[in-house]
């Protein structure tokens, strides 16, 4: 009898194939069948720990060796190794799961990414999935939602809203139809875990969409994709059709009574879109333009029916919430952020990916234990948390934990949980300037404050820069930045100035600097 293929995992994940992935998977294939060596290769998602992309694992009987970061020219000199038994090379990074990126880690959410075959959804029953799902179609829609509310779990996309309470209020409307909307148009800057998600376990937030859909009534659900994700697209759609044809999803919920059809809808290429009313008026088929609030899109939501919007990093969460209990997820973190994180760390770093870590870790834990510091080798000068909207903080402030809390009394926020790192080569008010800029060119324009405030502080910004009457453009700008935050309809625009303040109190000197001509840009 011959002996089973040698499982070797290849990621399939967007930033991976970025790297030459689909290259290394390709001569993988080749050099083993050339060798006449039996290999399955497994196109898996990625572990987190880009630096090391293409990250090469090979199944052995202790466990998976990891190799990285492999390139196609590498290959033969792996099999030369001993590769396909985990045999020693200079790429040879150990076990997987003791790689200290990975020990440090409270994975929840991530826990089956880069272990399991996307795709299989007996690979993915296989590692717990569908476990919640299964406990949930024994509860009542309000017992999900108390389990919900109790496990602290508060929504990933920005605002930190408490999930439990949204959809208590849904679960409460009155309403022949409901409907459960995923927004996974990450836009932030430095965001990269939906994308990762979707590419490496789509089926758990199908599966967290599902227990909504139970808890609160509804029968369709809408992924609203970012447009620049086509991996991520692809993966999704077949990944629907897969659970629909296993009877997971669609006119019978896993054999229930319960129905839950799903659909992917791309979004329509605006950062504007990730705001929730924006994001159902697209869904809509109309402009992207920011709904005015009441009504709450609990109560008047999508086609003007009770709807639930969550993150995807929100829904998730929920498989693993009644799995566990909500007892279980509340004991990670800390005061009003319980549960995990998943924080992505990119900018100027030695070690950038993503990191699921219970809500306490400090900021300087995660850039400098984890993420080994700046690439450039120079100073950290400034951090931005909470993507283009998000405060600067200072190489004095990294010692801040990260909690909702903690960060808002600091006047900064967590957002989606990505984090840029930035030297100190970097000028902060030309960093101010492009939080302006940015807002300017993704306004939707339906408020005044945003739509013309943001156009005015690139203004400000020019003259400042170029050294025009400082003193009085400066009172200008903080005028103009209080206006925009009390004043603008969403926190697009009232959120704009909380990058620039934060740059302006921070870092002053570089609002007073020898006027530098704006064609530098």
């Amino acid at each position: 009898m011959s002996a089973a293929p040698v499982r070797i995992f290849v990621p399939i994940d967007a930033a991976a194939l970025s790297v030459g992935a689909e290259a290394v998977a390709q001569a993988i294939a080749s050099e083993a069948a050339a060798r006449g060596l039996a290999v399955e290769i497994v196109r898996n998602g990625s572990r987190g720990m880009l630096w090391l992309e293409p990250l090469v694992e090979v199944e052995t009987a202790e466990g998976r060796i990891a190799y990285g970061p492999v390139a196609a020219r590498d290959v033969p000199s792996l099999f030369d190794a001993g590769f396909a038994s985990g045999g020693a090379h200079p790429l040879r990074l150990g076990k997987t799961e003791e790689l200290d990126w990975m020990k440090r880690q409270q994975r929840l959410t991530f826990e089956r990414v880069g272990v399991i075959d996307p795709l299989s959804i007996s690979d993915y029953r296989a590692h717990g999935g569908f476990k919640g799902l299964e406990k949930a179609l024994a509860l009542t829609g309000g017992e999900i939602v108390e389990a919900v509310k109790a496990s602290g779990l508060r929504g990933r996309g920005g605002a930190g809203f408490p999930t439990g309470i949204k959809w208590k209020t849904v679960h409460d409307a009155k309403a022949e139809q409901k409907y459960i909307v995923c927004n996974a148009d990450e836009g932030d800057s430095g965001t990269f875990a939906d994308r990762m998600l979707f590419e490496g376990d789509p089926y758990l937030t199908i599966e967290g969409m599902a227990i909504a859909a139970i808890a609160v009534g509804a029968t369709r659900g809408y992924i609203y994709l970012r447009s620049e994700y086509p991996h991520a697209h692809r993966m999704l759609q077949r990944a629907i059709l897969k659970a629909e044809a296993a009877g997971m999803i669609g006119a019978s919920v896993m054999g229930s009574s319960h129905a839950f059809h799903l659909e992917v809808r791309l979004g329509a290429g605006a950062y504007i879109c990730g705001e929730e009313t924006s994001l159902l008026e697209s869904l809509e088929g109309k402009r992207a333009i920011v709904r005015a609030k009441p009504p709450l899109p609990a109560l008047q939501g999508l086609f003007g029916k009770p709807t639930i919007v969550n993150n995807v990093l929100s829904f998730a969460a929920v498989p693993w919430i009644l799995d566990h209990g909500a007892r279980a997820y509340a004991d990670y973190g800390m005061g009003r952020s319980r549960g995990t994180l998943p924080v992505q760390l990119g900018g100027n770093v030695k070690r950038g990916g993503l990191i699921e870590l219970a809500f306490g870790i400090t900021l300087r834990e995660i850039i400098e234990d984890m993420g080994g510091g700046t690439l450039s080798g120079r100073p950290i000068r400034a951090v931005q948390v909470g993507g283009p909207l998000g405060a600067y903080l200072t190489a004095g402030q990294l010692d801040v934990q990260m909690d909702y809390e903690a960060l808002a009394a600091m006047r900064a926020m967590l957002g989606h949980g990505g984090i840029v790192v930035f030297d100190d080569s970097v000028d902060m008010a030309r960093q101010a300037r492009f939080a302006f800029e940015f807002c300017a060119k993704e306004s939707c324009g339906k408020c005044t404050p945003c739509r013309i405030g943001a156009t005015r502080g690139v203004e400000v910004m020019d003259r400042i820069i170029t050294g025009t009457e400082r003193p009085k453009n400066i009172a200008v700008l903080r005028d103009l930045s209080k206006l925009m935050t009390d004043a603008s309809l969403c926190a697009m625009g009232g959120l704009t100035p909380m990058p620039v303040l934060s740059a302006l109190n921070h870092f002053p000197e570089d609002f007073d600097r020898p006027p530098l001509p704006l064609a530098a840009e």
